[in-house]
Order: C-alpha cells, then structure tokens, then sequence
C-alpha cells in the first residue's frame, strides 16, 4: 500500500533483482508520508486484504508481520537483507496496535463460524433437499449476478452470500451443523457505493459485523433491514449476518447438560 515500485538498491545489484510485476499501489505517495488521506486509506487497504484472506476459505496465510502493517520499504527481494528491512519492529505506535487488534478480531471470527471455514466445496446450486443455495454471488442491487456480469472489466463491487444451512456437515454428536448467515460486501471503486441487502423470508434484520472502515465496530450497533441499502465506502469491505437458532434437538441436548 506504500509502494508502487521496487526499491531494492540496498541489495546492491543495481535495483536489477526482484520482479518488475509488481500489483501494488501507494495510495498517492511513493514511500512515507505525513498526508492523513494518504495514511487512512492505507490503513483501511491493510484491512481490506487482511479481512479478504480470513474470510475466504481454505487455510489462510498470513505473512509474519502483516498484522503490525509491516515494511520492506519498497525491497521485493529482501532475503539478503538482515536488517531494518526484514527485522519486525515491536515498538507499536496507534496504528499497528489497532492493526493488531482488527487482526484477532477477523481470526476470532473465523474460528467462531463453520460457515468461514467449511471442509467442503461450495456448489453454487440448490443443495439437494432443499431450494436454498450454499453459495450466491450478487450484484449491489442485491440481485444475483449473471455469468455475462462475470466478464465485464467494469465490476468493481460484489457481494457473497454465504449460507449457514447448507454446511452439509455433523458435529461429533451427529447433530447437523448449522450457522448464521453471512453477506460479505466488497466495494474495490473509488467512490462510495450503496449495497443493497437481499430480502429474506424469516429475518427482520441484517447485523453489521465488519466494517474496514469502522474497526472498531461494536456488535448489534448497525443494522439494516432486507431490501435497504448499506453504505460502502470507497475501498471497503463490510461483513452482514443473520444469525441462525440451532436446531430444536441441539436445544433439548444442551438443556439435559
């Protein structure tokens, strides 16, 4: 988020090792700045790819020092470097501190919900059984998006609904393994866009759990009705659920303990 360019002189071979491939973006400086747009945007990007990766599903890996916003100042190439520019620096200023915090909130999150760590593919169908589909790619009016959307090189928001009753998996008493259902939200254009949350059957509501541009979110303080819009900022990505009642035998089970 700091660098749109190599900058790998302090490896001494005339900046000419390291790739020139390079997918970053400094946000409007090449390097260190004072300018606080420049820094909130860059702060908001460090959560956004911290927030993609552990949300998705898979093993995620995280690179040792990505959660305190760690830099190499620009070396791509840096394994010959011991040094400042692969050393991590614990003296933790307000931003990495809150980084780190951001960090254990999304962990905490995935551990907490099968529907973020699932041990089987997604179908993108109707699950047998049932009409309801595991998985549904939507458009910001809510609406699913079409295999013709999928091409178009002007998309720069999608959202993912991912459905906590379709999980197809049991616990170690038998019992089916339910969660809530989540809507994740990424808006990747340069200017606010407003999402629409699709209508649901048995929910009055939608709770906001994750916002990268509100860290510190608190539960059950943002909600949205089915069919209303959510505001997305620009470069943001925000997390929905619906919370789900377990089943009436899991119930039973927990009261007889």
């Amino acid at each position: 988020m700091s660098y749109n360019d190599k900058h790998n002189d302090a490896n001494q071979e005339g900046s000419n090792d390291g790739t020139n491939d390079n997918h970053s973006w400094n946000m409007g400086a090449e390097g260190p700045t004072d300018d606080p747009q420049i820094i909130e945007r860059r702060e908001r990007q460090k959560r956004n790819f911290l927030a993609t990766l552990l949300l998705s599903q898979g093993v995620p890996m995280i690179l040792g020092g990505d959660e305190i916003g760690h830099t190499q100042n620009g070396n791509n190439n840096a394994y010959c470097q011991d040094d400042e520019i692969t050393w991590l620096d614990w003296s933790l200023d307000e931003h990495k501190i809150a980084l780190v915090a951001f960090t254990q909130k999304l962990i905490q999150m995935r551990k907490d919900h099968p529907s973020l760590h699932r041990r089987k593919f997604y179908q993108g169908r109707a699950i047998r059984g049932t009409e309801e589909k595991d998985l549904v790619w939507l458009r910001p009016d809510g609406q699913e998006m079409s295999d013709e959307e999928w091409g178009l090189g002007w998309v720069r928001c999608l959202g993912l609904l991912l459905n906590g009753k379709t999980i197809g998996e049991v616990d170690d008493s038998g019992e089916p393994i339910i969660d809530d259902t989540f809507l994740i939200m990424l808006n990747c254009h340069h200017e606010p866009i407003q999402f629409f949350v699709p209508e649901t059957p048995n929910a009055e509501k939608w709770e906001i759990v994750l916002d990268t541009n509100e860290p510190g979110l608190e539960p059950n303080t943002r909600c949205a009705a089915p069919g209303t819009a959510v505001d997305l900022v620009a470069l943001s990505l925000v997390v929905c659920r619906i919370p789900e009642e377990p089943p009436v035998s899991r119930l039973l089970t927990t009261d007889r303990q």
